[in-house]
């Protein structure tokens, strides 16, 4: 009787180390990507640029035109969340780039020879992604709140906004070091990266609601995990209808899904 216990303790000895490890690495990619932004803080303001062109120049045209049904919500107001999700898409979707750029400069090769476990690799760059963007993100929401945009001040919804950002980034950070592991070349990288950006920022309901959307648009929203994150962001940040514990769900697994495959790449992208 005594011997399975010492087996199953052993077994949970084992598994809390492995967690250990996969927190204790992913803490210290964190921090290595605010160190790098700390040294290069004007890449804050040139990205930017772009998501306050969204909302000075688009979200304020459109809230003229009245064009979009949005329920009754002010038009900026229903923008913002997508651009801010739009917003760590952008800064996570290239993180493939940076993972050929670690492997021609032989890092890559230097962290798969220490005990590290590749999970922990991806993990650490996906949360990484995901810190970078939240940064990010308190500059779009100090530029909506600027041009009129009311956001909730409960600080328990903004902490769910946070982590609703940082699964949106794990997953296209895992997305973008997929994509690297079967094209290996950073140029090829470039141009896939930039295909598919537009075209997941379009298919999801980041500028419109997907009820406006033609039928075979709606089925692309309905599977991009874009259009979960910004729904769960407009929730949590503007109060609209949201479905959190599906929003969540599909985020979670989606982010899970990529770092187990793009962990089985890393092997392939480090040769």
């Amino acid at each position: 009787m005594s011997q399975p216990l010492a087996v199953r303790r052993t077994g949970w000895a084992e598994a809390l180390e492995a967690v250990r490890v996969l927190v204790s690495r992913t803490g210290a990619m964190c921090l290595v990507e605010l160190q790098k932004l700390r040294h290069d803080r004007t890449e804050l303001l040139t990205r930017a640029v772009q998501p306050a062109l969204w909302l000075i120049i688009f979200g304020q045209t459109f809230s003229r035109l009245y064009a979009i049904p949005t329920g009754g919500t002010p038009y900026l107001d229903f923008l913002a969340p997508g651009i801010l999700a739009q917003s760590a898409l952008f800064v996570s979707i290239f993180y493939g780039i940076q993972i050929i750029w670690d492997r021609d400069a032989g890092v890559l090769a230097k962290l798969m020879v220490t005990p590290t476990p590749r999970a922990a690799l991806v993990t650490g760059k996906a949360f990484a992604a995901g810190v970078r963007a939240l940064v990010q993100a308190l500059v779009v929401l100090v530029l909506a709140v600027l041009l009129g945009v009311s956001l909730t001040g409960d600080p328990l919804r903004l902490l769910g906004a946070a982590a609703v950002l940082l699964l949106g980034s794990a997953f296209f950070c895992c997305l973008s070091i997929t994509i690297a592991g079967l094209v290996l070349k950073r140029d090829r990288m470039m141009g896939i990266g930039q295909a598919i950006m537009m075209p997941l920022f379009f298919a999801s309901n980041a500028l419109y609601p997907v009820a406006v959307m033609p039928g075979w648009l709606q089925a692309l929203a309905r599977v991009n995990p874009l259009s979960y994150e910004v729904e769960a962001l407009r929730g949590l940040l503007i109060g609209t209808p949201m479905r959190l514990p599906l929003d969540l769900a599909v985020l979670v697994t989606a982010a899970l899904a990529g770092i187990v495959v793009s962990s089985g790449l890393l092997a392939r992208l480090a040769r």
